[in-house]
């Protein structure tokens, strides 16, 4: 049971308030006096009264903690947080490495709670975002008419730069508030709107609370697949609108995915895979320098700059990657080997879809769909434009379209 302690439950993660000490439950309080270890920021250790404890400030890099808490393991270690540390915490990376078997977490109020009481907002319905660390592009996807945001700041500067970041994106009418020492008796906010936002950096420990309004139409980028062409910087190559929203529908992106996206181009296959979800993974492989170059503009104008882009040539650059839960290829699919590898890498039960338009691009995809099943679809598209004062449809390339998905064991699937 959380809070309780068990002899098994080496580690312990406590998150601490602005007020401290004082507002920790009983459990959370014994646990940190018979830790033997003591690990968490300058702030924090200094809470903690004189001891024979040993304190141990936070590694740098962050990384190295983990190899520290494992020369701890079976000796009471308590890392100490801020607030909640499953929300954009320690916690988070803890979990996913050390078994709850192992340790045990003790949150405080989280800035998004706290946020939502002082604003009167259902949690449901306000995206949390932390910035710590992250570009301020990572906003890009959560932009929507009368959306709510909670954003982690990464220091003092973070409001003022989210002012100017929402100006640019015609989102300068939206309501900007900044709480600072949350919960403590140092607390205070002030807010103004993010087109005029002149206040001067606060404090570092800060969370900002954003009401989005909208006043720019062409700013409007909807989440579902099938941005503007020209949304994105390319030179041609490109998958075209109408394709690539029926590419990603068969694709069927679910939060946490990987797509291989080969032959990325503009990147924007992988790129709208990533704006489904915040979840979302994606790897850009991709020959050109050229086209490499414009898909690292594309992730950081469209907001996902986590899509990681890979300047080689497929298939040889595949083997040492994570094998993904789908692989798109858009080019390249009549190199040697290509089919055979990407197969080999895709995850039970994944997909893979291509997409060809030359003769010898359906030559191999018509051959491996024989052996390995999968549905064909023909897609074509017919655009209108002019022929002098009149106008007329102007049909493009067919694209050929194959998916496959690759079974699962039956063993498995019955287990």
């Amino acid at each position: 049971m959380t809070g309780m302690h068990d002899e098994k439950q080496w580690l312990s993660v406590i998150g601490i308030g602005e007020e401290g000490l004082n507002e920790l439950s009983a459990p959370a309080r014994k646990l940190i006096s018979s830790a033997e270890f003591i690990i968490g920021g300058h702030r924090q250790l200094a809470m903690i009264p004189n001891s024979t404890q040993e304190k141990i400030p936070w590694p740098s890099p962050i990384s190295s903690l983990v190899e520290k808490l494992e020369k701890f393991r079976g000796r009471q270690t308590c890392v100490l947080a801020t607030g909640d540390p499953l929300s954009f915490g320690i916690g988070s990376t803890l979990s996913r490495i050390f078994s709850m078997a192992e340790m045990q977490i003790i949150p405080s109020l989280s800035a998004s709670t706290l946020i939502c009481a002082r604003k009167g907002w259902p949690h449901n319905d306000a995206d949390f975002i932390s910035l710590h660390g992250r570009p301020i592009s990572t906003l890009e996807t959560f932009l929507r008419p009368k959306g709510k945001l909670i954003i982690l700041s990464n220091d003092g500067q973070t409001p003022s730069i989210v002012a100017e970041f929402l100006t640019t994106r015609g989102y300068g009418a939206s309501d900007i508030t900044v709480f600072e020492h949350m919960n403590g008796t140092k607390e205070r906010c002030f807010a103004g709107e993010a087109s005029s936002w002149k206040h001067e950096p606060g404090v570092a420990f800060n969370t900002i609370a954003v009401d989005l309004q909208c006043t720019d139409i062409k700013a409007l980028k909807t989440r579902a697949p099938g941005l503007p062409d020209n949304a994105f910087i390319h030179d041609g190559q490109i998958t075209k609108r109408e394709v690539r929203a029926a590419t990603l529908s068969i694709l069927e992106p679910f939060p946490g995915a990987l797509l291989w996206d080969i032959g990325a181009g503009s990147g924007s296959i992988g790129i709208e895979w990533m704006r489904t979800d915040h979840r979302c993974q994606a790897i850009a492989i991709e020959e050109n320098p050229q086209r490499a170059m414009n898909i690292a503009t594309n992730v950081t104008q469209l907001g996902v700059p986590n899509l990681r882009i890979i300047n080689g040539k497929a298939p040889s650059v595949l083997s040492k990657l994570p094998p993904p839960d789908a692989i798109f290829i858009g080019g390249g699919i009549t190199t040697k080997g290509m089919l055979t590898k990407c197969w080999a890498s895709l995850k039970t039960g994944g997909c893979l879809v291509a997409n060809v338009m030359t003769i010898e691009g359906e030559a191999i995809v018509s051959k491996h769909q024989k052996k390995l099943g999968g549905d064909l679809t023909r897609i074509s598209i017919s655009n209108l434009y002019n022929i002098g004062a009149k106008q007329a449809w102007r049909p493009s390339i067919p694209i050929t379209q194959w998916k496959v998905q690759k079974p699962i064991p039956s063993a498995r699937r019955h287990r």
